[in-house]
């Protein structure tokens, strides 16, 4: 495939209804909640450079868009999504990779973190050196978390004063020169098994 992996410019903004389409149908096949965002929101992150897109000839392939809370301290990737047709060729680590250097480079002094349930994700995010963290080493901002609203978990994330939920937090911070591989691997099974044991515990009648 002939992958290229950009900063959005005004040419990709055809593509932000597809982007949300996907994000959404993409969630609901997992059966996971996801922040849902709007084409508008999307196509903002592009005006603003905020975003990357993965384009096969011309087509969308896959997106990530950055975040930053508390005037820049931190910064989070979301919506990284990659189209159906173009999945299991590595282009989600591409993209992440992509926008995680992309956003050291806009916000040299931020925390890089994220929330997610996707283990795939928490893979990708622990090979870049980010690290998991309770909720309370991340952004107190309200709008981040006012975000999550939309999200079909957010009611246990309410219950618990935005401290856990079903997502695991993960942190890279930059002046700890994370990028160093971790000394333990990245433990899918181990995570998968926390994971069951968060759901068990929340989602229990």
């Amino acid at each position: 495939m002939n992958i290229k992996i950009v900063v959005t410019q005004e040419e990709h903004y055809q593509f932000a209804n597809e982007i949300c389409e996907t994000i959404e149908t993409s969630a609901k096949l997992r059966g996971t909640g996801i922040a849902k965002r709007t084409p508008d929101y999307i196509q903002k992150k592009m005006e603003n450079q905020d975003a990357i897109i993965a384009l096969v000839d011309g087509k969308f392939a896959g997106f990530c868009y950055i975040e930053s809370w508390q005037h820049g301290k931190f910064v989070a990737h979301s919506g990284l999504i990659v189209h159906p047709n173009y999945r299991h060729h590595g282009l989600a680590k591409k993209i992440k990779s992509k926008v995680f250097d992309y956003s050291l480079k806009k916000y040299p002094d931020a925390k890089v973190f994220g929330i997610t349930t996707g283990l795939a994700v928490m893979k990708i995010n622990s090979d870049l050196g980010y690290k998991p963290v309770p909720f309370s080493e991340l952004t107190t901002d309200p709008s981040f978390w006012k975000g999550c609203q939309t999200c079909t978990n957010y009611d246990i994330l309410k219950s618990k004063d935005n401290k856990m939920c079903l997502c695991t937090g993960m942190l890279y911070d930059p002046k700890e020169k994370q990028k160093i591989p971790p000394r333990h691997p990245f433990n899918v099974k181990v995570l998968n098994r926390l994971n069951k044991i968060k759901e068990a515990l929340f989602l229990k009648k």
